[in-house]
């Protein structure tokens, strides 16, 4: 099989972003720029789940199709990344699988929970007081994790709804920008920035303070990357910060957000 030029990965690499996260981080400059130019930022609001219907069972499926649909990249991606001549046996442990590329599979379950509890430690708690901070300096607007109404489907659809983010963030903007940036003879540490830099951008929405807290800890990620080559840590970790802000606010309604 060819191995493709850079030219060719080039474009891959801008149809991906143009279907997901680099398409989000388009209009999330917009959206600051329209935020920015209505009222002070600390006067704005972003919502990060929201509800699509009043009427309970379309507002469900609307959700779920939301979630799914938002996977569709991640499946590409996958696609790009597997070499079908050493993938033929479809059970992710070989060495051209995608899975076992990127280290999102369930190859060392304890050591990548372990890993996944001590990093959702480590960027959690920073975060709370960087979003105080922010708020505090007008720099950040105020987060609302959850708008959805109450039902008996509330909490699980924020929990796929925060493993959603988890995995299409961990996949493409670690995973996969990694290794297309190293096949462009990038250096470790420009691959790192440029995927930092990406993760902060989609997340300018929400003000400057999460800005510079997600570029701080795509640097963490990132570089854990490097030395792991294993995603799954990163997506137990950021599942649970998601997980935590979303469901908490849901059911005590304080305003945090994380992810």
């Amino acid at each position: 099989m060819l191995v493709p030029s850079r030219r060719r990965l080039r474009f891959e690499v801008w149809i991906v972003l143009g279907l997901s996260l680099g398409q989000s981080a388009v209009y999330s400059v917009v959206q600051l720029l329209d935020k920015m130019t209505r009222a002070p930022l600390a006067e704005g609001t972003s919502t990060l789940n929201r509800s699509q219907s009043t009427r309970e069972y379309f507002d469900l499926t609307y959700q779920l199709l939301d979630i799914m649909f938002a996977l569709v990249p991640v499946l590409l991606v996958l696609y790009f990344l597997t070499d079908q001549r050493q993938a033929a046996s479809g059970d992710g442990s070989s060495p051209g699988s995608a899975f076992h590329k990127l280290g999102f599979n369930f190859a060392r379950p304890g050591r990548d929970l372990l890993q996944g509890l001590g990093l959702a430690a480590l960027i959690g708690i920073p975060s709370l007081g960087l979003y105080a901070a922010g708020r505090a300096l007008g720099i950040t607007t105020a987060i609302i994790p959850s708008a959805l109404d109450a039902y008996w489907w509330t909490v699980p659809v924020l929990i796929l709804s925060a493993m959603r983010h988890a995995v299409v963030e961990e996949v493409i903007v670690v995973g996969y920008l990694m290794n297309r940036f190293g096949k462009f003879g990038w250096s470790i540490p420009l691959s790192i920035m440029a995927s930092s830099l990406l993760r902060g951008t989609y997340h300018l929405y929400q003000g400057f303070g999460p800005f510079i807290g997600n570029v701080v800890m795509g640097i963490v990620f990132a570089w854990l990357y490097t030395r792991t080559r294993r995603v799954m840590p990163l997506v137990i970790a950021h599942s649970l910060l998601d997980i935590v802000a979303f469901v908490g606010f849901s059911l005590f309604g304080k305003a945090v957000g994380l992810g």
